[in-house]
């Protein structure tokens, strides 16, 4: 079911679309896609968890959230980042510690991406105590599909060890 915006704003058009083929990929690696709202739009949520002898048995769940907005700012990725890793805190299964790790994709979708909101999503990886890492992104679109995605794509201090694993999920799902 397609949900409609009813606070008289058109929908986003291409920006919806990508959500939608999102929501496919997400399915197709086996992520569980549930949706929440956020601002009034909807956020659609996938979630996995993985574990691989190479992480030493730890456990990581990764959890993706996607809205599609008329706009992005430095401000609004800064608020929806908090949110999706409040929520992620909220919802994620296991006990939060040295052999568990959650990592959040937080991605606006829009037409009209400033440059500020790309320089705060590229800039660094947002931490949530010592085991909820962020790595928030801005999904530009255009009339002829995706046009720049941007995200940070270093390693991190908390969680290095699950660095590839997280930037190729992101790599299969942000295309």
């Amino acid at each position: 079911m397609t949900q409609q915006r009813t606070d008289g704003v058109p929908p986003a058009g291409p920006a919806d679309a990508y959500l939608e083929a999102l929501r496919g990929r997400l399915a197709s690696d086996g992520c569980a896609v549930t949706a929440a709202g956020w601002r009034d739009c909807p956020v659609v949520i996938g979630s996995r968890a993985d574990r691989k002898a190479r992480w030493f048995g730890t456990k990581v769940e990764l959890f993706v959230f996607a809205a599609a907005v008329p706009a992005v700012d430095e401000a609004s990725m800064a608020q929806f980042t908090g949110w999706a890793m409040d929520y992620a805190k909220s919802i994620r299964s296991g006990m939060s510690g040295a052999r568990n790790a959650a990592m959040v994709l937080p991605a606006l979708v829009s037409g009209a991406v400033q440059p500020a909101a790309r320089t705060w999503a590229a800039a660094d990886a947002r931490i949530l105590g010592t085991s909820l890492i962020g790595r928030p992104l801005t999904v530009e679109t255009s009339g002829s599909g995706v046009s720049r995605v941007t995200m940070y794509r270093g390693r991190v201090v908390y969680g290095g060890m699950f660095s590839r694993h997280v930037l190729d999920k992101a790599s299969l799902y942000f295309t």
